[in-house]
């Protein structure tokens, strides 16, 4: 009889829940979708970024976003300024004094002025070759102080070396997003995608989730409180259509696709720059071991983080939730058992 009975298996430990930090391949497995599709996302590859802001047209028109100011910050021609509750895809024009590097293998641009070139567009009157310019017509007049012939210099004193950083931002629907985590009332939800999107007829404008976000992209509109913010546009992926941005995109600056894929095609292109000399690239937000899990929409950067805006180093708000709670308990347990010494040694 006893040799029919099996012995008791340990219980299976389930590795995929969700978690507040580190790694998490199967995103929307761990919040409860069994059957899901891959998980989705974007890649911005700021290399190619031309700041058209065709996606800030396409995000605002298909989403029905109201307009937001277009007040011009007078240290840039980006005339949205940066990420909130009325703009979900923001343009950054970052104006450098360096020099854009080599584009293509064993060319180098370092001998190059760009102002004495520019000051002799069309002084020839003839296009000899690739590039060259016809003369100016009659009718235009150059300006003032300008070589006969010329356009005014752009740089008086003589600096050569200028570049422009061009990078279209966007939520980042972290694998470990804060600011779901602190939703009291399930308005911001993980889509069966692994993409973080806001309810808004459930939202109740408390505010929690905007000082959560790493990034500071989660805003409040100020005239009801409630927060808004990139969904990914889950309608059209849920009919299999792209997002609106990336749709509009004239380079493929915005890329989308399966997040494992995205990632792939990043690391080729970070290889495929650095072989061209251009050894700024690198890589942001596409790593799972960093302190949000790694992002679903990451980015091709040129620059440190720093110079688009972007923290360092990003860390999930409730990443140390436990730890909290563990200290809390224990200073709360240290103080009770002291008010009770005090009590016991009170004289009789």
């Amino acid at each position: 009889m006893t040799d029919d009975i099996e012995a008791p298996t340990a219980p299976t430990v389930e590795t995929n829940g969700a978690l507040l930090s580190g790694p998490q391949p199967e995103v929307a497995r761990a919040a409860g979708y069994p059957d899901a599709p891959p998980r989705m996302g974007f890649f911005t590859d700021t290399s190619v970024c031309i700041g058209c802001k065709a996606c800030e047209v396409a995000c605002k028109e298909w989403n029905a976003i109201p307009e937001d100011g277009l007040e011009l910050t007078g240290m840039s021609y980006d005339n949205t300024q940066g990420l909130g509750a009325d703009t979900w895809r923001h343009v950054a024009f970052i104006e450098q004094r360096k020099p854009l590097g080599g584009q293509e293998p064993g060319v180098s641009h370092d001998d190059v002025d760009v102002f004495a070139a520019a000051r002799g567009l069309g002084g020839s009157p003839s296009s000899p070759g690739p590039g060259a310019t016809a003369p100016a017509p009659p009718d235009v007049q150059a300006p003032a102080g300008s070589p006969a012939g010329g356009i005014s210099p752009l740089a008086p004193d003589g600096r050569t070396e200028l570049r422009w950083l061009m990078s279209s931002d966007v939520c980042k629907h972290c694998t470990h997003a804060a600011c779901l985590d602190v939703c009291p009332t399930g308005s911001l939800f993980r889509t069966e995608f692994g993409t973080v999107v806001v309810q808004e007829d459930i939202c109740n404008g408390c505010g929690y989730c905007v000082p959560a976000c790493p990034y500071g992209v989660i805003d409040q509109r100020p005239d009801d409180g409630r927060v808004w913010k990139c969904t990914l546009c889950y309608d059209r992926l849920g009919v299999g259509m792209e997002p609106a941005c990336a749709k509009s995109c004239p380079t493929d600056s915005i890329q989308f696709g399966p997040v494992d894929e995205l990632r792939e095609r990043a690391a080729a292109r970070v290889s495929q720059l650095h072989a061209s000399g251009v050894t700024d690239a690198r890589l942001y937000g596409e790593d799972p071991d960093d302190g949000v899990g790694g992002d679903g929409a990451f980015f091709l950067l040129l620059d440190e983080p720093e110079v688009y805006g972007l923290p360092p180093d990003p860390v999930a708000t409730t990443r140390d939730l436990p730890a909290m709670w563990r200290h809390a308990a224990a200073a709360a347990v240290s103080l009770a058992a002291l008010a009770v010494a005090g009590f016991a040694r009170r004289p009789r």
